[in-house]
C-alpha cells in the first residue's frame, strides 16, 4: 500500500512538474499611458512584455474598468503616411523575447474612456494572452504629451 501512494504521489508530481514547465509565464513592465484632455473619450497606453516561457505567445486582448474596449493596434507607414489600424491577429512575443508597446508603433487603444486619465493616477487593467492567459496591470498615467515613463532614478544614486 505504502508503494501505491508513493509511485501516486511521484506520478503527481512529475505531472505537475511538466505543466509548470509548459506554461510559459508573461512578465509586463513598464506599464504607462497618458493623460486626456477633457471631452476625449480614447486614450493609449504602453507596455514591455517579456515572455520568460520556452514557446511564442500572443497578446489578443484585455479589459479595463475605466474604458468600455480595449484594443489593440498598430501604427504603420503606408504609401508615406503614418496610418492606424487594429491588430485583429493580436502582437506575437517570442519567447526569451521583449516585445514593446510605445508611441509610433504598436500601443493599447482605450475606447470610450469613462472618465479623462490624470497624470499621477493609475488604473489597472487584464492583459489577455493565448497562452499566459489572463494577466493584470497596473498602468501609472504620465503627462499628456510623455513619451516614456518617468523613472524613479532615486534608486540608482549612490551616497559618498
Amino acid at each position: 500500500m505504502t508503494r501505491l501512494i508513493f509511485a501516486a504521489l511521484t506520478a503527481t508530481c512529475l505531472l505537475s512538474f511538466s505543466a509548470q514547465a509548459q506554461t510559459p509565464a508573461v512578465v509586463i513592465e513598464q506599464a504607462w499611458s497618458r493623460a486626456t484632455p477633457g471631452g476625449v473619450n480614447i486614450g493609449v497606453a504602453y507596455i514591455v512584455a517579456k515572455n520568460a516561457g520556452a514557446t511564442t505567445d500572443r497578446l489578443i486582448g484585455g479589459a479595463t474598468d475605466i474604458a468600455q474596449r480595449l484594443e489593440l493596434h498598430e501604427m504603420a507607414m503606408d504609401g508615406g503616411i503614418m496610418k492606424m489600424r487594429p491588430l485583429t491577429n493580436g502582437i506575437e512575443i517570442a519567447p526569451g523575447a521583449k516585445t514593446e508597446l510605445r508611441p509610433g508603433g504598436n500601443h493599447i487603444m482605450l475606447m470610450g474612456l469613462k472618465q479623462p486619465l490624470k497624470a499621477g493616477d493609475s488604473f489597472k487593467a487584464v492583459l489577455q494572452f493565448e497562452k499566459a492567459g489572463a494577466v493584470p496591470v497596473t498602468f501609472s498615467v504620465q503627462g499628456v504629451g510623455a513619451s516614456a515613463p518617468e523613472m524613479d532614478h532615486s534608486k540608482h544614486m549612490q551616497m559618498k
